[in-house]
């Protein structure tokens, strides 16, 4: 193995290590396969296998501390600001500040301050807590202009950020051990206290004159593509970002390492032609050199100026190593080169295998670097012979098949990332990147980057701001009509087994030769089914009655696993007033890590927002529906309006509709589990609350039971106690309208006796949910509590006699 390789080997092994923390028993198990595959094909000595597992274990320990200091900083934050607490706060803008619509973000880091929780309710006294130093927050403003270095004083609504900590999905402390992050608020009035004159802070000024000037001269449709392409701003409307997304066209949008290297190289060439100009320098200096190692800091300032994203850290990681080697006069080489990006993603941060944007950048470079060839070879694409010229249709033919193979190339590579984030590979893509990447990379940013240097002359300016504007637009056409044809392969997400066997297997092809390396691909499918068999065989545990309360914020959205293998979900969560749709966001990623594409029964306990926003795009997302049960709620209010859409979508998707005249009759038998639905009943009583309107379900296997209370308050309550309190006994009981003082009665939990209790709520609830009281109530009973808030998702199981939860 020759020196560059081993730095790249070494590198890998860095990188991979940082997933050890996410799945320790996957992650180890892969590296020590692959070590064995290393060492049978000798291309590892005993001792180098030795360094590699050294290296390995190193990095694993950051990872793991990393993941320790992130859930102690986001108790710290739990304990300043949950309920939200108004604070006041001094400190420093650590981060270029980023613009979506009216409002910019950055991150603020304290260097003192206090946050004061009011008293909401009786048994929640007044606390006041000092910010320590160093604290990061979050901050939106609509005050414009700011810079890194800057001194303010902000007075806000501060708040733990979600977690969103579900089954399944990314553990939400890696965003907080990668940012430090665990606060974020809305800044309602800010001063500046000082400034700093820096090179950031000169960045962060030119970032908001371009951004300016691109609001002002680009058309209206352009503007958001245009802020996406140059400053790295995800600002697009919810259309354009699927049309991209599913289109698998999102990369020319991101500020890539293609963008850095053809803004930086052409760069290079123009300081290099002026510097040849000058004589005298050019007899006694190599201006090439000389025009290389000054693009260093170029590519580096470049880098900040478009966002400073995980892809353009890598990109001029590698443009550094290249542009080093020749300004040594030395022969770039690829591998080193990406093996000092990956050294340095390492080195920056411990996890970072799971920044998408960086992971996404190095799978690609990788894919081009490795497949891009042997596609072109095989689509008939080749080089030509000493003294062989080719005519204008080989050549136009080798630059299609080149530019397939590739685009091929970095998908390949990119497929198992692209998977985890989409359901759907995007074959139209393939093709549509054929013209929108020359679209993008060829004409819109070229004209674009000029464009952020023209202010001075409007005519000139105005011109560059039209032809980029057209160009992104006819980019915006592309996706739009790529994602028309529907042209998708529908994927699950993989798992981290999946991904070892992917890992795996890359590393015996990369080690095998000749007809081995068709063994190693036969093995991988076969080995990729096993692991995808076995998952899905985990997902449907027949004979087993499982009860998960997702943590969605303050909201509820259950899970239920029936004993039969068929899933039921119980209402969607769901935030009013904000964009952050749960459906997308939460559950339906939950139901493709579990392998479901269908509902058996969806239930709407009743319709409140934090109960039903979500359940719209989840619907979309399934296949089909069995049934959808609601509480007959029915008036020409925004409510009704939102209950009728989801009975459509849930229609369209084969779904029997009932309600309560239905439900009422009796027990049903739904999946090998018996459900009973105890309220309301007969029928809806128009002079309860909505929240005492709510569809209270009885769930039995064997048994155990399980009783789902929705926003049941005391009259409610009250009514199914004189109904018949013995059908109230279960072994868990979801409390009540998210543990609220109004709910969860003395006499109500006499008559459930429950052996476990959760609480659906979430950290930034400004009700103060679960109130003391509620809390108080339940500890005396001694039952055992779980909150969303507090642990993530918790599910409570049965096979009809024992019961276990995690």
């Amino acid at each position: 193995m020759s020196g560059r390789d081993r730095l790249l080997l070494l590198a890998l092994t860095a990188y991979v290590a940082g997933g050890f923390v996410l799945a320790p028993v996957a992650c180890g198990l892969g590296v020590g396969v692959g070590l064995l595959i290393l060492r049978v094909f000798r291309v590892v000595s005993a001792r180098g296998a030795a360094a590699l597992l050294f290296v390995f274990a190193g990095c694993a320990v950051r990872g793991l501390v990393a993941e320790q200091e992130a859930l102690a900083r986001y108790e710290s934050a739990r304990r300043l600001a949950s309920p939200p607490a108004g604070c006041v706060v001094e400190g420093i803008v650590v981060t270029s500040p980023q613009a979506r619509a009216d409002i910019e973000r950055f991150t603020l880091e304290a260097t003192g301050g206090t946050c004061r929780i009011e008293a909401r309710n009786e048994g929640n006294e007044a606390s006041e807590s000092a910010v320590a130093a160093g604290t990061r927050i979050d901050v939106r403003t609509e005050v414009r202009g700011l810079t890194r270095g800057a001194r303010v004083h902000i007075e806000g609504k501060i708040a733990p950020i979600y977690l969103f900590e579900n089954p399944g999905l990314m553990p939400a402390w890696v965003r907080i051990g990668r940012t430090g992050t665990a606060l974020s608020g809305r800044a309602e009035s800010l001063e500046v206290l000082s400034t700093e004159t820096s090179i950031a802070a000169f960045v962060d000024r030119a970032r908001a004159r371009v951004r300016d000037r691109i609001r002002a001269t680009y058309h209206p449709e352009a503007e958001s593509l245009g802020r996406a392409l140059v400053l790295g701003e995800t600002d697009l409307d919810q259309d354009v970002n699927d049309a991209f997304r599913v289109t698998g066209l999102s990369h020319i949008l991101a500020v890539s390492g293609t963008h850095l290297v053809v803004t930086v190289l052409a760069l290079t060439g123009a300081l290099r032609a002026l510097l040849l100009r000058w004589s005298t320098l050019a007899q006694r200096i190599d201006t090439g050199r000389l025009a290389a190692l000054a693009s260093i800091p170029i590519a580096w300032l470049y880098s900040d100026f478009a966002g400073g994203s995980g892809s353009v850290v890598r990109a001029a990681a590698m443009l550094t190593a290249i542009l080093s080697a020749q300004a040594l006069e030395r022969r770039p080489c690829s591998s080193r080169s990406l093996a000092a990006a990956i050294g340095l993603g390492v080195v920056l941060d411990p996890v970072v295998i799971a920044d998408v944007s960086f992971t996404l950048s190095t799978a690609a470079t990788a894919g081009l670097l490795v497949l891009s060839r042997p596609l072109a070879a095989l689509f008939g694409a080749r080089e030509p012979k000493e003294e062989e010229a080719f005519g204008l249709l080989r050549r136009i033919w080798n630059g299609c098949v080149s530019a397939l193979a590739a685009t091929l190339g970095a998908t390949i590579a990119c497929a198992p990332m692209t998977a985890i984030l989409s359901p759907a590979l995007p074959l139209a893509g393939l093709f549509a990147n054929l013209v929108a990447a020359p679209l993008g990379e060829a004409f819109a940013l070229p004209f674009a980057v000029v464009h952020a240097m023209l202010s001075p002359i409007p005519a000139l300016e105005q011109g560059a701001a039209h032809a980029a504007s057209g160009a992104l637009r006819a980019v915006l056409v592309v996706a739009k009509l790529a994602r028309e044809t529907g042209a998708t392969l529908t994927v699950p997400p993989p798992t981290a087994y999946h991904l070892v066997v992917v890992g795996i297997g890359a590393t015996w092809m990369g080690c095998a030769r000749g007809t081995s390396r068709y063994t190693s691909i036969l093995a991988i499918l076969v080995a990729l089914g096993t692991v995808e068999l076995g998952v899905r065989s985990a997902s449907r545990r027949n004979g087993v009655l499982s009860v998960t309360a997702l943590d969605v914020g303050q909201g509820d959205a259950i899970l239920v696993d029936l004993p039969d293998g068929g899933e039921m979900l119980v209402d969607g969560g769901g935030f009013p007033g904000q964009p952050l749709d749960l459906g997308e966001r939460v559950i339906a990623p939950v139901l493709r890590a579990r392998r479901r594409d269908r509902l058996d029964l969806v239930v709407l306990s009743h319709p409140h927002p934090d109960h039903y926003l979500g359940l719209p795009t989840t619907l979309r997302r399934v296949e089909s529906v069995g049934e959808l049960w609601h509480n007959g709620y029915d008036t020409d209010d925004t409510r009704g309006r939102a209950v009728r859409e989801i009975i459509e979508i849930a229609r369209s998707k084969g779904a029997v509709i009932r309600g309560p005249d239905e439900l009422c009759d009796g027990p049903r038998t739904v999946g090998g589990a018996t459900i009973e639905v105890l309220a309301p009943c007969p029928e809806l009583d128009p002079e309860l609350s909505v929240n005492d309107g709510s569809v209270v379900l009885k769930i039995t296997h064997g048994n155990r039971s399980a009783l789902l209370l929705g926003d049941a308050e005391e009259e409610l309550e009250r009514r199914l106690l004189d109904s018949d309190p013995s059908v109230l006994d279960a072994d868990l009981m979801k409390v009540g309208h998210h543990g609220s003082r109004t709910s969860t009665t003395p006499e109500l939990l006499e008559a459930v006796s429950p052996s476990h209790a959760v609480i659906s709520c979430g950290v930034r609830n400004t009700f103060g949910h679960p109130h003391a009281p509620t809390l108080e109530k339940l500890g005396a009973a001694g039952v055992p509590i779980a909150r969303t808030d507090v642990g993530g998702a918790w599910t409570w199981s049965t096979d009809g006699d024992g019961i276990w939860v995690r």
